[in-house]
């Protein structure tokens, strides 16, 4: 079957899946394959849960006409994905970046509805399989879409770019993330920038931070639209950094968030860069910024008694942590108490970024710090204030032997340490 008859199946479809645990009526269920599953064998179980056809790769015992069989799932799903996203002919927005795509994607995804019908990558299915079932999620109401790309080797943004094929570009930052999969910081620069290659090839418009000074070299392209504190920039943006919640200025107009971390100004700049490009007004741009509530464990703020939690638990790497503790020195709160979970995927880098991070934490003013994880207990410190759990259960039973009164509390840590569990455990210990 090729690309054109399966698509007309999907647009008489309600959408694809990959799951039978979440299988809807007339849904095409794509067999996709990993390391320890093979989607094939569950394609009868699809089809008699309701999937209207179920797209394999390979022959299956009992015979069906609703098996439509293809030499590869995976690409088949991509090269749907990109049909479709041809058939729509649509504006799409890919940001990528080593920390903040999900928060930024969120914010713009906020200020674009204001004017647009917005799709824009849930969670952060940003991957080979998300990205394809982003695209697959616009209709025929969208009017724009928003691609959140993530990667941890190179070449995977150029794919990611193929499939979704992107008009407009913005990258966050460039920062120490999946050292391991990119090799080096030189190597996260080379892979996150497959995304500006690809659009300066298709004359593809590029948001750019004029601060970062690795986002200058961009400058060179004629097709950028820029934000930043530089006179320069085409939305000039001035940070506030004292206060709890992040906000900016522009134009003598202070835009508010409900977002906590300095570090998160610039991601609302970049939100207010992109609405104003895109002929929204000022003020449904500030409706859209204080509107949104931060989610999942990302900056949330979390009352919890007498103390607050900054949850930003999601996940973490050296320039996300160094940044989080930046922002949390700067706070003028009494009694600071910071939470730390080991940093992934970073290779030969691991012991010394872990190591860095001690010794900032040695140079602040915090009551006291708690690190968790294989990583951290292996750092060293003659700080009295620092203490070096090995497991959570290890953390566990330190906080629920330790009283939290009017504590200011900072939570952080990689994916894989699950520190959202300290919530739970907190709340046990304020109760009693």
């Amino acid at each position: 079957m090729n690309i054109e008859t399966l698509h007309q199946l999907f647009l008489e479809s309600k959408g694809v899946a990959t799951d039978t645990r979440a299988i809807k009526t007339n849904q095409l269920f794509f067999a996709l394959r990993g390391d320890n599953f093979n989607g094939n064998l569950f394609a009868e179980k699809a089809l008699s849960k309701g999937a209207g056809y179920a797209i394999i790769d390979e022959e299956l015992n009992k015979p069906n006409d609703r098996y439509i069989l293809v030499e590869n799932v995976l690409e088949t799903l991509q090269k749907l994905s990109t049909f479709h996203r041809e058939f729509l002919n649509i504006p799409i927005l890919a940001i990528t970046g080593s920390n903040g795509k999900t928060t930024s994607k969120e914010l713009i995804h906020a200020v674009l509805k204001k004017k647009f019908e917005t799709v824009a990558t849930v969670g952060n299915l940003n991957n080979h399989i998300g990205v394809p079932l982003s695209l697959l999620s616009m209709n025929s109401k969208t009017e724009f879409g928003i691609v959140e790309m993530g990667a941890n080797h190179l070449k995977e943004i150029e794919k990611l770019c193929e499939i979704a094929r992107p008009n407009f570009g913005y990258i966050t930052n460039f920062g120490k993330a999946h050292l391991e999969g990119f090799g080096s910081i030189e190597g996260v620069i080379l892979g996150k920038s497959e995304l500006y290659k690809y659009l300066k090839s298709n004359n593809g418009k590029l948001f750019l931070n004029i601060d970062d000074p690795i986002q200058q070299k961009q400058t060179t392209y004629n097709n950028i639209f820029t934000f930043g504190e530089s006179v320069d920039s085409d939305v000039v943006i001035n940070y506030d950094s004292t206060n709890t919640l992040a906000e900016v200025q522009y134009k003598q107009i202070k835009i508010k968030s409900q977002l906590t971390g300095a570090y998160n100004a610039i991601n609302i700049a970049a939100s207010i860069c992109v609405g104003l490009y895109f002929k929204i007004s000022l003020e449904s741009i500030q409706k859209a910024i204080i509107g949104y509530l931060p989610k999942n464990n990302r900056s949330q703020i979390v009352k919890l008694g007498s103390n607050t939690l900054l949850m930003d638990a999601y996940n973490a790497n050296p320039t996300s942590m160094k940044a989080a503790l930046e922002s949390f020195k700067a706070n003028p709160a009494e009694n600071k108490i910071v939470i730390l979970g080991d940093m992934f995927e970073l290779g030969i880098s691991s012991e010394e970024e872990h190591q860095n991070i001690v010794n900032y934490l040695e140079s602040i003013n915090v009551l006291h710090a708690y690190l968790v994880g294989d990583n951290f207990y292996k750092t060293t410190s003659s700080s009295h204030k620092i203490t070096n759990l090995k497991s959570f259960s290890d953390l566990q039973f330190s906080l629920e032997t330790t009283e939290f009164n009017n504590s200011y509390i900072l939570i952080k840590g990689s994916r894989g340490m699950a520190l959202e569990r300290v919530l739970d455990v907190l709340k046990s210990a304020v109760k009693k």
